[in-house]
């Protein structure tokens, strides 16, 4: 009797959750961060098409199953990787980052990182490869957008807020502001670097002052205009 009991079960498959297999085994936290880096490096300087997955994960020193399991696909990758460097921006819009100072000190603060942050020649190459290769896939540009700038939108709208809280501010919609100062501080200088300008420190500076002062004429507290 249980021998036959045993071959019954010996006959029956064992069920598994299709979701826990496609998961796979959570990777330890610096496994995981070697291989968004790795595909950042990969993404940045080579494009999303051209960056393999089978390249990304022989670099990272893991296999290419393991970054399907932990992943998905190679657009979520693209999107971890764009939301992890993206990560290091919207630090400067953390409440305990944020340097000490008045709010014209810290806004100017933002543009100085907002400047760094966006005119690194690998930022410029990534952002020209990423709206050619839009062209034939929205869905890639529409990933960009949602990992990375729409969240940074999102950081310091969250950020004029808590101003507003405190009372240095005073701005109906934080979110719309925050595009407002984002695309002051720039100015043409995006467009500029993208078609081989240069762009000294001093019109850097000039921009960015001239930004907040205009930022804060609208929107600073009665008290502090």
């Amino acid at each position: 009797m249980s021998i036959g009991l045993s071959a019954s079960l010996e006959k029956k498959p064992v069920r598994r959750d299709p979701a826990s297999k496609r998961a796979g085994r959570p990777l330890d936290a610096a496994k995981r961060a070697a291989i968004i880096d790795t595909a950042a490096h990969h993404f940045f300087h080579h494009g999303y098409a051209a960056s393999a997955i089978e390249q990304i994960a022989a670099d990272a020193g893991v296999s290419k199953v393991t970054i399907y399991n932990q992943f998905g696909d190679k657009r979520a990758l693209f999107a971890a990787a764009v939301e992890c460097e993206c990560e290091k921006m919207r630090g400067h819009f953390s409440l305990d980052a944020m340097p000490q100072g008045t709010i014209r000190e810290r806004l100017t603060a933002i543009g100085e990182a907002i400047f760094a942050f966006l005119f690194r020649p690998e930022m410029i190459q990534f952002e020209r490869r990423i709206a050619a290769e839009t062209e034939n896939d929205p869905a890639i540009g529409l990933a960009f957008l949602e990992a990375g700038p729409w969240r940074m939108k999102q950081g310091f709208g969250a950020w004029l807020a808590h101003e507003c809280e405190l009372g240095a501010l005073a701005i109906p919609d934080p979110g719309l502001a925050a595009e407002q100062f984002v695309s002051m501080c720039k100015g043409m200088a995006d467009l500029e670097r993208r078609f081989g300008a240069d762009l000294c420190a001093a019109e850097r500076d000039r921009r960015i002052s001239g930004a907040v002062e205009v930022f804060l004429a609208a929107y600073a507290a009665p008290q502090d205009r």
